[in-house]
This record gives structure tokens, C-alpha cells and sequence, in this order.
């Protein structure tokens, strides 16, 4: 039973530490979101925070509300992007353990 409970705890000792990696190794991730096939780009960093915005020139000339639309777009795909590759990310910490939601880095 007590050994059990050791190796209860020394995996969650090994979860903990594979969970700091992986905020670390979130920090350095990049994600790049894409509208108007290219035209229009974001890119976010490990936290969902926006760290750069390129608009192709020819988007000047055209409606705001288009402008407005495509750089949404782009921090949207951006967005989704980022999200499957942090719940890759913990499926490869956790080994395929369920992880209840509030516990996980971005939920």
C-alpha cells in the first residue's frame, strides 16, 4: 500500500517538473495566423499575447471594416493554432494523463 502511495507521489513530482519545463518551453513558442492568404498575419506568442501584425500593402486602400476583419481573422487562426500545439505540448508532459481543467496551463 505504502509503496503505492510513493510512487503516487513521485510521479506527481515528475507531472510537476514537466509541467515547469513546459511553461518555460511555452514562453519561447511562436504561433503565426494567417488571413486573405497571407495578406494579413499575427503572430502570438506561448501566453496568446500578440507580438506582431503584418499587413501587405495592397490592404491599405481598402475598407477599414475589411482591414478590421482580416487582422481578426488572423489573430484567430493564430489563436487556434496556439491552443493545439499547448495540448500537444501537455499530452507529451503528462504521458496521456487526464489533467482536470483550472490545472493546465490556459484553461
Amino acid at each position: 500500500m505504502f509503496g503505492d502511495i510513493g510512487k503516487m507521489m513521485k510521479q506527481a513530482k515528475e507531472l510537476q517538473e514537466n509541467m515547469n519545463k513546459m511553461q518555460s518551453q511555452l514562453e519561447d513558442l511562436k504561433v503565426k495566423g494567417e488571413a486573405a492568404a497571407g495578406m494579413a498575419s499575427v503572430e502570438l506568442n506561448g501566453k496568446g499575447l500578440m507580438t506582431a501584425l503584418t499587413l501587405d500593402p495592397s490592404l491599405i486602400d481598402d475598407d477599414i471594416q475589411v482591414l478590421e476583419d482580416l487582422i481578426i481573422a488572423a489573430h484567430n487562426d493564430a489563436k487556434e493554432k496556439l491552443e493545439t500545439a499547448m495540448a500537444e505540448k501537455m499530452q507529451d508532459v503528462t504521458n496521456g494523463m487526464q489533467i482536470p481543467p483550472g490545472l493546465m496551463p490556459g484553461t
